[in-house]
């Protein structure tokens, strides 16, 4: 049996400014697929949840060795798509825009396996991510389609595509590389 929603959930994407604000808090899974509020922004929240993944990966580096961020990002994928299952029902949108977790994850495999580069080559990343997330062409448009709904089908849906899409991107990383 699925359990209610919380009191004073908002019941569509376009709830407003504060009633997401509010919804931020109200379980902790909120707050995870919300990006710890990353996906609040009014313009672009996909973009800004992937430049705040980007921060918090430079972070993780700054404290962790790449096996550690590694085990940091299997336990992500994990805890993300519990929280993307909740918030997406709670909120009664199976993928909505302000839930940024598999953004964020997806940016921080990109860069995980990437690394090491400099400023530019991480921008580079972060605009072939955004691009193939944003744009979805061929595979990342089949991944957004197989998994709909609510439920833990559901949650995973929300990731995979950006997996996905993140699979993109270092696929042209790596060719990029074996050119030059």
């Amino acid at each position: 049996m699925t359990p209610p929603l919380p009191p004073a959930a908002p019941s569509s994407a376009a709830a407003s400014p504060q009633a997401l604000r509010r919804f931020l808090f109200m379980h902790p899974a909120h707050f995870i697929a919300l990006g710890c509020g990353s996906g609040l922004a009014r313009v672009a929240p996909g973009t800004v949840g992937t430049a705040w993944g980007w921060l918090a990966y430079l972070a993780l580096q700054a404290w962790l060795q790449p096996a550690a961020i590694g085990l940091v990002i299997a336990v992500s994928l994990v805890v993300g798509w519990w929280a993307c299952t909740v918030a997406a029902r709670h909120l009664g949108v199976s993928d909505p825009g302000c839930i940024v977790w598999d953004e964020i994850v997806a940016i921080w495999i990109v860069l995980w396996l990437a690394m090491p580069m400099g400023f530019w080559g991480q921008l580079a990343a972060f605009a072939l991510f955004r691009y193939f997330d944003a744009a979805k062409p061929g595979p990342v448009r089949w991944a957004d389609s197989c998994f709909k709904g609510f439920g833990w089908r559901g949650g995973f849906g929300i990731l995979f595509d950006d997996l996905v899409a993140a699979f993109c991107a270092l696929m042209v990383i790596a060719i990029w590389r074996w050119f030059w």
